[in-house]
């Protein structure tokens, strides 16, 4: 039973096979969320849905669903999924061979995302690189209006 693609991605079944029979191994599947601005050609993606297979440890398997906005912590789902809470949409999807560190699953988004395509061994020539990004901030000296900061005038 080898469902492998050229590109090498998966089944779903074949990423639950996989994960089962190869510790510390992790299979992942990525989709980009647009904006609810149907007919805009411009439309660009604000973010991802995420799902992680791994082993569970116990001989099955769990999956990690992580989605939210690119360049934020904030998430909509970090969540970890028995098999039975699996949507069954998810069966549909198809997943790259990778391996996961489980605090790459606290990191933004894109950051997961570039970690899972590096660790999987895949060229990712055409991805920035979120992980080594020069962090950007306000010095000590910026001052912010109040209405800035509260979103509402003095």
């Amino acid at each position: 039973m080898n469902e492998q693609q050229p590109d090498g991605r998966m089944s779903f079944d074949e990423a639950v096979h996989y994960v089962q029979l190869e510790s510390g191994k992790a299979a992942f599947s990525a989709m980009p969320v647009f904006s609810d601005r149907p007919g805009d050609a411009e439309q660009r993606a604000e973010g991802a849905r995420v799902f992680v297979l791994k082993s569970d440890g116990a001989g099955s398997y769990c999956a990690h669903f992580i989605a939210g906005p690119f360049f934020s912590n904030a998430f909509a789902a970090n969540e970890t999924l028995s098999p039975a809470e699996l949507p069954e949409r998810i069966r549909e999807l198809r997943f790259m061979a990778t391996r996961l560190d489980d605090s790459w699953l606290g990191m933004q988004i894109q950051t997961l995302i570039q970690k899972l395509v590096e660790a999987s061994g895949t060229e990712a020539s055409q991805m920035p690189d979120y992980a080594n990004m020069p962090a950007v901030s306000a010095g000590p000296e910026a001052v912010f209006p109040i209405s800035f900061v509260s979103g509402r005038d003095r």
